[in-house]
């Protein structure tokens, strides 16, 4: 099960029996477009963050949903925020959580992207990619299309932001999308962009299934069918 927890990038993914929050960002602070208050605390078994900014990490979020035995995950320039309470990462680690792999993959702005505020550098924040016995996923963060997808192993699920702003844009989301080959592209940190347009304009252009969904949405993809 998927759940889309902010207009930003905050994913909850539950699968065999286990869950995993990523970017738990402000947004679940403030609203919950009417749904229970216990799906954005809901304990995480993992806790995955691309990097320190308030739409992506919020340390009261991260202290509601950790237990006992929560691995958090992070690179480190989100140390002063967590203050060491997490496992450091970064690109091209490769870390064996049972039942996951994931490897750690760069995410960052270029200057050629369509991003107009170039706010995030190489080696700074990451992106994951996620395998587990059923899928593989890939959160892509706050990134423009980059160089290094061209080598990402073989994607299922792909959350990709499409704001235009501090990301790729739509058009530049359909670029990745094809370099990435994924099967199924979950839009995230829309900004004023329209979800609808990306959804058009990929299935346009190819076989991916484009799933939308809206803050506090979910979607079960053993129920999508191939």
């Amino acid at each position: 099960m998927i759940t889309l927890l902010s207009a930003n990038a905050w994913i909850k993914i539950k699968i065999n029996n286990k869950v995993i929050h990523i970017d738990p960002g402000y947004m679940g602070t403030y609203k919950t477009y009417g749904m229970p208050k216990e799906i954005f605390e809901e304990p995480a078994d993992l806790i995955l963050i691309t990097h320190e900014h308030s739409d992506h990490l919020q340390p009261g979020i991260v202290k509601k949903i950790t237990k006992s035995d929560t691995i958090t995950i992070a690179p480190p320039v989100c140390d002063p925020i967590l203050k060491g309470a997490f496992r450091y990462c970064q690109p091209g680690d490769k870390l064996m959580i049972d039942p996951f792999s994931i490897q750690v993959v760069h995410s960052y702005n270029t200057p050629q992207g369509q991003s107009t505020q170039k706010n995030h550098q190489k080696g700074v924040g990451v992106g994951y990619i996620i395998k587990t016995p059923q899928y593989s996923f890939y959160h892509a963060g706050d990134t423009d299309i980059i160089s290094e997808m061209e080598d990402f192993p073989e994607i299922d699920v792909a959350f990709l932001p499409i704001g235009g702003t501090y990301t790729m844009d739509i058009s530049e989301a359909v670029k990745a999308t094809f370099v990435l080959q994924a099967r199924i592209v979950i839009p995230m940190h829309f900004l004023n962009a329209n979800p609808s347009d990306f959804k058009n304009q990929l299935e346009a252009q190819s076989q991916t299934r484009v799933i939308l969904l809206k803050p506090g949405e979910e979607t079960d993809l053993s129920m999508e069918s191939d």
